[in-house]
């Protein structure tokens, strides 16, 4: 009797633990599942603004329209957004310790597309 007992309450919990188990797994997968603003693809953020901006900076060194002491005496890397007229723009300013022009700018859209560089940030 108690044998019998011992051997249903077992079948029932292992059916409860493997139903348990299975639920948790689903509700997972739901909450990791789950998107937010940071993967909106149509977002030009300020880490894909530096990313862009850094492989340019990176050409106009090859390219030597930037001399090499930007590559070696880079101070600091800014993104900001400011307005131009009625559109805004994403700004990436390389600031170096010495030499003169000290920064660099470049500009993007907000959808991401290259508008332009320079070193007054005009």
């Amino acid at each position: 009797m108690i044998r019998n007992y011992i051997q249903q309450f077992r079948r029932s919990y292992t059916r409860t633990g493997f139903f348990l188990l299975l639920t948790l797994l689903f509700a997972a997968t739901v909450v990791f599942a789950h998107g937010g603003k940071a993967h909106d693809m149509g977002e030009f953020t300020h880490l894909a603004a530096l990313k862009k901006a850094t492989e340019l900076y990176d050409k106009l060194i090859d390219s030597q329209k930037l001399d090499s002491a930007w590559e070696t005496g880079l101070e600091k890397v800014e993104v900001s957004h400011r307005q131009k007229g009625n559109d805004t723009e994403v700004v990436v300013a390389f600031h170096r310790d010495e030499g003169d022009p000290k920064t660099v700018f470049i500009f993007f859209t907000p959808k991401g597309e290259y508008s332009g560089s320079n070193f007054t940030g005009e």
